[in-house]
């Protein structure tokens, strides 16, 4: 048999409405508009792109649904632009294209979303062919982001947890990403998903979630506590990887038990243009090493490094850089005094 080779991505395709305050306001006060942009957005979406302008040299295709609309029109042009096959990116006949208002705070960097879910709410488990797909990895995102995908499963415990499992089955290895919406629906949602998961990302906020234990303390990151709660997931059935990423760096604990870190690169505040996307931007370094078969350490650094990249850009991928350049990011930036 041909070996599988190159990323399938499902799950959210998102158009990002970015928009720069001034400041974020009270309720009922007024804040300044000071440019505004759009971008591409969605787990799969962001993923893909990062992947393309890293130069990925393996092929990137993508799964989802967008609506008949000139936001489903730039999408589409999108893809073809980075070379990513759209050949399972449908058309829902009655969905507008999913869209989110990102709002972003000049001063701080901070953001928040508005988010209309619009096709993406239809996605379900028919929408996946992995039988015409010889993709070396499938990737999933976002869960407790994907209205049908979430549901549960009389026999996988969700409908997402299945489509994992067909995807193993046809040869994929598989990966998964979580959105950090603020309920108590991740282990519900989450958990079921793991057995069937090989690399699960998660950042701080949502590791936290699902597990209960407390990962960021008065002093920051508790690195033992991660550990902890990232062996809790591994009890809980993930495959091969899970890893953990915050603004302080990074952690890899293993099915076989090595535990790895890496600290964040020390980007100074006035280099940073925006963080939408960055968490997807960390996956797409990983993921891009462990395609490519590099240890754990090494996919963790491309990790941090894609990340630091895409804090120069306005959107989720504006920033990112062929991946010799995120990587030269280090030696100019430096790595912070500790994760």
């Amino acid at each position: 048999m041909k070996p599988r080779s190159g990323i399938l991505a499902g799950g959210n395709w998102i158009v990002d409405k970015l928009k720069l305050v001034d400041t974020w306001p009270q309720q009922d006060a007024l804040a300044n508009i000071l440019s505004e942009s759009v971008g591409n957005g969605g787990s799969p979406f962001n993923l893909l792109v990062d992947l393309a302008k890293l130069g990925a040299p393996f092929p990137l295709a993508g799964v989802g649904l967008i609506g008949a609309d000139a936001d489903g029109e730039w999408i589409a042009a999108q893809c073809a632009r980075h070379r990513i096959n759209a050949s399972q990116l449908r058309t829902h006949p009655a969905a507008h294209t999913s869209y989110t208002d990102v709002m972003t705070v000049k001063t701080t960097g901070r953001r928040t979303f508005f988010h209309q879910r619009g096709a993406n709410a239809f996605l379900d488990d028919e929408h996946f062919d992995f039988d015409s797909a010889a993709a070396k990895i499938f990737h999933l995102g976002y869960l407790l982001l994907l209205d049908r995908l979430d549901q549960p499963d009389a026999q996988f415990g969700t409908v997402a947890a299945r489509t994992l499992q067909r995807a193993r089955q046809a040869g994929c290895r598989t990966s998964i990403d979580v959105v950090s919406e603020d309920s108590n629906r991740f282990r519900e949602v989450v958990l079921p998903a793991l057995p069937y998961a090989d690399y699960c990302f998660m950042n701080e906020f949502e590791l936290e979630r699902t597990t209960g234990i407390e990962i960021r303390q008065q002093q920051g990151v508790n690195l033992a506590t991660v550990q902890t709660a990232a062996r809790q997931l591994i009890r809980a059935g993930v495959r091969e990887w899970v890893v953990v990423h915050f603004p302080e760096g990074a952690c890899a604990l293993g099915q076989e038990g090595p535990f790895h870190c890496q600290r964040s690169l020390c980007i100074p505040q006035s280099e940073i243009v925006g963080t939408v996307g960055a968490g997807d931007a960390f996956a797409a370094g990983v993921l891009y090493g462990l395609h490519e078969g590099c240890p754990m350490e090494t996919a963790l650094r491309h990790g941090v490094c894609v990340a630091a990249s895409c804090l120069g850009g306005a959107g989720a991928s504006d920033g990112i850089q062929p991946l010799t350049g995120c990587l030269t990011l280090e030696k100019t930036f430096g790595v912070r005094a500790c994760a």
